[in-house]
């Protein structure tokens, strides 16, 4: 033909007839090929219809390879030649319409043999299966022709035993074969004098199983009727024949053992079949190494032995792969996985050691033994000498560095093969916190730190949504009069199973995850309703403010101006009562475009406070152009002042700071009073608020004016 056909039928009876081409010479049929084509264009649109569907339809393809047994295909050639059409020409010749990657439609074509061959298997089992019961039928009916040598059923019999597609033998109770069909005679080499008269003692294999010649002698002796197994032969040529055996006891009329009768099915194909597919789901396409799938198998299997045994995991995770995939394409990245797994398996070439690939760039390495604190640190001492070699792609030299997790332990211990994994895979990433290119050895307490904060990030969004939060308040209170000038709101999570969390334990997460945006957002809101109630409840007390801290994303959120407009204007709260603390670390080298909502809310009356003030290392001049009005003074610079006589050295820089602070029209707010001595110094200094436990722990909103004012290291 001088082209490909030109219209989606044209080119599915191309297909069509590829393959009756293929297949028709091993198909014991008496139609013609172009008759057998007809019989094989429905086949042939139900692949290519499911290999256009958006999900794998393995029913279909397992429909074909049955429908192959219906139109006589039994051969198992028919199958390999059939897999083999569909793989060099079903893409070809029934692409879908719509435009799919070449990949997807491989990847797709793969799958559907293998559920053709699933079907095709199951479909000739089952008519080997009728085969057998019928022939099971009619030894049973010639039992009395055998002994009696009637002529009319043995006619009947050798019509059924030669005539049958499986092997069927008669031999004596000694075990000497005296009759085998055309069938069983083919499946041993064709030649009558390989199979007749031999004894079947000697073809015993070195894979039967113990029970194989237990379960023979018993029928022999006549202690049974009948056994099946799955047993291996050899052929003349050295190869394996494996079949399904069964064998029944035949007696005389006097219900005497006479003869035994084996019914022999070949499953030699079936069994290569199913080896390949068992391969093809249990180790890595790409790499050639065993996959998740049976490395869980070996793991498991690891743990599960006892009698002293132990295990070591070394869980690897490459670092900077991903900056490699976008920059060269996935197709380097494919040869550089490719490269790194075959350096990893010359690394696990002890025995009781495994390499397996997990997905994506993340490997595992396995090794068992008595031993394994020590050999599991020097696998993964062997790795990562491995991979310190530079990588050539596509004519650059890439250095590929990986971090490791290493978990190792008694094989009899409780632990199931995820939770091992799970703890590898946090180790793994904590050596990856640390730098990389590095392993670290698991730590239960990491470990449990992890999960738990894992947790922790999985139930925030929930906890928003069901009302966990709640807010404690910390009076803020002025140095000269001692009044209480405002409060700060700190949040806190009710926590159904760990109770209350401070926001140290939580607040990190919710940074990590965005969720920070809208729980932020409820604090703002919920503390300026409770700063409205308390104007309302003591008017007067004077002014009282409200301070809530912003994180460095809350910052950046385009909505933080808006959102603060809202709020005020909903509840009827002055901006001149709120205060927004921002640490000054989120500050430091901060540009114009980060100031400029900062800026615009105190041009409302919102007071900024640069919180932790001291501990980001700032320059002081930055001050000028920074839009705060208070300085919270970190309490690291007065913790001394707890002891007499304070630290000079203190005081001085308080003094300092203070007076800095003064002279550019700032208030200063100092944290974590703890001491009457302390309070007193910080007065004398010139300090303009306080808070911390001389005065009152964070409590409840109602509690903001029951003031302590007794020492807390007392």
């Amino acid at each position: 033909m001088s082209g490909e056909p030109d219209g989606p039928e044209d080119r599915l009876r191309r297909f069509a007839t590829i393959w009756s081409r293929a297949i028709f010479p091993v198909t014991a049929t008496s139609l013609t090929r172009v008759e057998f084509e007809k019989e094989l264009m429905p086949l042939a649109r139900r692949l290519r219809d499911a290999l256009g569907e958006r999900t794998l339809d393995a029913p279909a393809a397992q429909a074909v390879g049955a429908a192959l047994i219906g139109v006589h295909c039994t051969d198992p050639e028919a199958l390999t030649r059939t897999l083999d059409v569909v793989d060099a020409y079903l893409v070809l010749y029934c692409r879908p319409d719509e435009d799919r990657r070449e990949d997807e439609l491989r990847a797709r074509c793969a799958r559907l043999q293998h559920a053709v061959a699933a079907g095709f298997a199951q479909a000739l089992r089952e008519r080997t299966l009728v085969e057998q019961e019928a022939i099971s039928r009619a030894a049973l009916s010639a039992r009395s022709a055998v002994a009696e040598a009637l002529h009319a059923s043995e006619a009947r019999f050798r019509a059924v035993f030669h005539g049958a597609a499986i092997g069927i033998g008669i031999a004596d109770l000694e075990g000497t074969v005296l009759e085998a069909n055309d069938a069983l005679v083919r499946m041993f080499g064709g030649a009558e004098n390989l199979v007749r008269g031999r004894n079947v003692v000697d073809w015993t294999h070195p894979d039967d199983a113990p029970h194989v010649w237990r379960l023979y002698e018993e029928l022999v002796r006549g202690e049974r009727e009948h056994y099946r197994v799955e047993k291996a032969f050899y052929r003349p040529d050295g190869t394996a024949l494996w079949t399904n055996l069964t064998v029944s006891l035949l007696r005389d009329a006097d219900g005497v053992p006479q003869y035994q009768l084996a019914l022999v099915e070949d499953t030699t194909e079936r069994r290569l079949l199913n080896l390949r597919l068992r391969y093809e789901a249990t180790h890595d396409a790409l790499t050639g190494l065993p996959n998740r799938t049976l490395f869980f198998e070996r793991l498991e299997k690891a743990l599960a032995a006892g009698d002293g045994m132990r295990f070591g995991l070394c869980y690897l995770d490459l670092d900077g792969f991903k900056t490699i995939n976008d920059s060269l394409g996935h197709a380097a990245g494919d040869r550089l996985l490719v490269e790194v797994a075959d350096r990893l398996q010359g690394c696990a070439t002890a025995p009781g050691e495994m390499v397996a690939r997990l997905g994506g760039d993340e490997f595992v390495a396995l090794t068992t033994g008595r031993d394994t604190a020590a050999e599991v640190d020097d696998l993964a001492g062997r790795i990562m000498h491995a991979l310190a070699a530079p990588i050539r792609i596509d004519g650059r030299e890439l250095t590929v560095r990986g971090s490791i997790g290493i978990v190792e332990g008694p094989a009899a211990g409780e632990r199931s093969p995820a939770e091992v994994l799970r703890s590898a895979d946090i180790t793994m990433y904590r050596a990856k916190s640390a730098g990389g290119n590095r392993y670290e050895l698991a730590d239960p307490e990491a470990d449990a730190r992890a999960i738990t904060r894992h947790g922790l990030t999985n139930a925030l969004p929930a906890a928003l949504e069901r009302a966990e939060f709640f807010i404690e308040y910390q009076p803020l209170v002025h140095l000269g009069d001692g009044s209480v000038r405002g409060a700060e709101a700190l949040v806190r999570w009710l926590h159904p199973q760990h109770g209350v969390l401070g926001p140290d334990q939580f607040i990190p997460l919710a940074e990590d995850t965005g969720l920070i945006v809208p729980l932020g957002r409820w604090v703002l809101e919920e503390s300026v309703r409770q700063a409205r109630v308390w104007q309302e409840r003591y008017e007067d007390a004077g002014p009282l403010r409200i301070n809530v801290n912003l994180s460095p994303m809350q910052l950046t959120h385009p909505g933080l101006v808006s959102d603060t407009v809202d709020i005020l204007e909903r509840f009827g709260l002055e901006p001149g009562a709120l205060c927004l603390e921002v640490t000054e670390s989120a500050l430091i080298g901060a540009d114009d475009d980060l100031l400029k909502p900062l800026r615009r809310l105190a041009e409302m009356g919102v007071d900024i406070a640069l919180d932790d003030f001291g501990t980001g290392y700032s320059n002081l001049a930055n001050l000028r152009r920074l839009p705060v009005s208070v300085l919270k003074l970190d309490r690291s610079f007065t913790q001394g002042m707890q002891r007499f006589p304070a630290d000079p050295v203190d005081l001085k820089i308080v003094e300092g700071i203070v007076g800095l602070a003064h002279s550019l029209d700032l208030s200063v707010t100092v944290e974590g009073v703890e001491t009457g001595a302390q309070a007193e110094q910080l007065r004398d200094l010139g300090c303009d608020t306080a808070q911390g436990w001389y005065y009152a722990r964070p409590g409840p909103p109602d509690r903001l004016h029951e003031l302590a004012l007794c020492d807390a290291t007392g």
